[in-house]
């Protein structure tokens, strides 16, 4: 049990988890009416399990999504064609108002009959070491999660995590000295931005990044948005600009020390959650100090 996206933040100092399991199922999912296009709330982990996974004090939450898909082109293809009806019998054209009215009538019409697409979003939180992670590559999606947490608990628990060096900034002199703080090491991937007008980007994959032409774009102002890092030979990532890691995926030499012989899939899936928890509280923790350390607030 992996995550493959994290977007981290530290737990309020005030929020506990004391009563997480009366208020994640306030807010259980129930699969919407026929007129809603998005449902939200929060499932099981695994099926027929709690809503609220726990794994020596490690917490797993899941947010699922239901969303009716209802293309905007095909609303507006019947609609246009609705509209032609409509001219030819009052006798003129169809104006703004009436076309928007049009439409909300088709979209009430055809919703009962969209199709649903399913997405499960988890989110990991560690109550003793303060962290609040979210397993998603679309800010759409983190936002979503943040939404249902806001509904969930009544002090929102997730707060910004800032470091005293600008990932930017970090990233930047990285690659410019082909070296990061131990224990991390530069990987092939990298993405170069102009700060002028021009917004140039120069992205590198699987692309050697230790030679004088990335130095000599750095040189010329471009700066390091996004960069694969591995991390303690152990977690491969790509750290962006705004302090999101993506790409995120266990090193061989990771996965060779889980024990491969479990009595059930979930005793597995539990353990490899908790090696999960342990290994990025460590990577968490060496990132903040290779960026200087965490402050406040921005």
């Amino acid at each position: 049990m992996w995550f493959k996206n994290l977007r981290f933040f530290r737990l309020h100092p005030d929020w506990d988890a004391e009563h997480i399991d009366d208020a994640i199922a306030s807010q259980a999912f129930t699969p919407g009416s026929s007129q809603d296009p998005v449902s939200i709330g929060w499932a099981p982990v695994q099926e027929n399990a709690d809503l609220v996974h726990r794994v020596n004090g490690q917490i797993l939450l899941c947010v699922k999504a239901e969303k009716k898909l209802l293309p905007t082109t095909v609303v507006n293809q019947i609609a246009r064609a609705r509209a032609k009806d409509k001219e030819a019998e009052q006798g003129y054209k169809v104006g703004r108002k009436q076309m928007k009215e049009l439409k909300e009538d088709l979209i009430t019409e055809l919703l009962p009959r969209a199709f649903s697409i399913e997405r499960l979003t988890h989110v990991w939180i560690d109550p003793e070491n303060r962290w609040l992670a979210v397993d998603a590559a679309a800010a759409a999606t983190a936002d979503e999660v943040m939404g249902l947490l806001a509904k969930t608990f009544t002090l929102f628990p997730a707060l910004p995590v800032y470091t005293e060096l600008a990932p930017t900034t970090a990233m930047t002199g990285w690659l410019a000295q082909a070296e990061a703080p131990y224990p991390f090491s530069i990987d092939q991937d990298a993405e170069l931005r102009a700060s002028g007008d021009s917004r140039a980007v120069i992205r590198y994959a699987r692309h050697s990044l230790d030679n004088e032409e990335i130095r000599h774009h750095i040189s010329q102002g471009k700066q390091c948005t996004r960069l694969a890092l591995t991390w303690a030979d152990k977690i491969s990532f790509v750290l962006s600009d705004g302090l999101e890691i993506k790409r995120l995926a266990a090193t061989d030499l990771l996965t060779s020390t889980q024990d491969p012989h479990y009595e059930d899939e979930a005793q597995a899936f539990d353990a490899a959650f908790f090696l999960m928890c342990s290994e990025l509280n460590h990577l968490l923790q060496e990132l903040l100090n290779a960026l200087g350390g965490e402050k406040a607030e921005a």
